[in-house]
């Protein structure tokens, strides 16, 4: 009998120790994208999150989400809209641009979408593979309605923020962070653990 997909994303999902200089481990999610039946899964998954939501497009952030957001909106049968970072996918078309609040590394992030690809009165879900801050999704709450469309929340596999965050952003997600260090918890009794603290996926998602 076929795991349960929560199961699978977890047993997939590994702490990488990058190196004697780091300080911290990083999150490993390749697993999931090389799986081919995990990956088919994912977007009908992250869709039932939302299942009276009925938008009209989705759209989702570089890098995780331009993997996901179509997978998710491909469930739904709608479109997707890509949230370029940093002046990259630029084009000689009007754009919507808006400076994130500092990540927990302190970084800022611009997103940007084409003012064309969302039309007033669109109903928005946006995808991402990780929450921490909230920063790169508030910003994209941002980008919809000054659109004119509607921000009906996001959907994600992995929700490692505070509940404020959650709640103030609609988000909803397949596994959260406690999920994770569960999971670590009980490989640990069979696989070494370095000592390093864990922290999210370098420069993707919404951290």
């Amino acid at each position: 009998m076929k795991q349960p997909l929560a199961v699978r994303l977890l047993s997939a999902f590994r702490w990488v120790d990058p190196g004697v200089d780091a300080t911290h481990e990083i999150s490993d999610m390749s697993g999931w994208w090389r799986d081919p039946s995990l990956l088919a899964g994912l977007g009908p998954a992250l869709a039932t999150l939302f299942p009276d939501a009925a938008p009209t497009v989705v759209v989702a952030p570089e890098a995780g989400g331009f993997l996901l957001g179509p997978l998710v909106a491909q469930a739904y049968g709608v479109g997707f809209v890509e949230a370029n970072k940093d002046g990259r996918g630029r084009v000689a078309d009007r754009v919507l641009r808006c400076t994130t609040a500092p990540d927990y590394r302190g970084r800022r992030v611009t997103l940007s979408i084409r003012a064309r690809l969302l039309s007033p009165g669109e109903r928005v879900l946006v995808v991402d593979d990780w929450v921490a801050t909230g920063a790169q999704l508030a910003a994209l709450r941002s980008l919809i309605h000054e659109a004119g469309a509607e921000y009906l929340g996001a959907a994600v596999i992995v929700d490692a923020g505070p509940r404020s965050v959650a709640v103030d952003l609609g988000v909803r997600s397949l596994l959260t962070r406690h999920d994770l260090d569960l999971a670590r918890s009980r490989r640990a009794r069979v696989e070494p653990v370095h000592p390093r603290r864990p922290e999210p996926p370098s420069g993707e998602g919404d951290r």
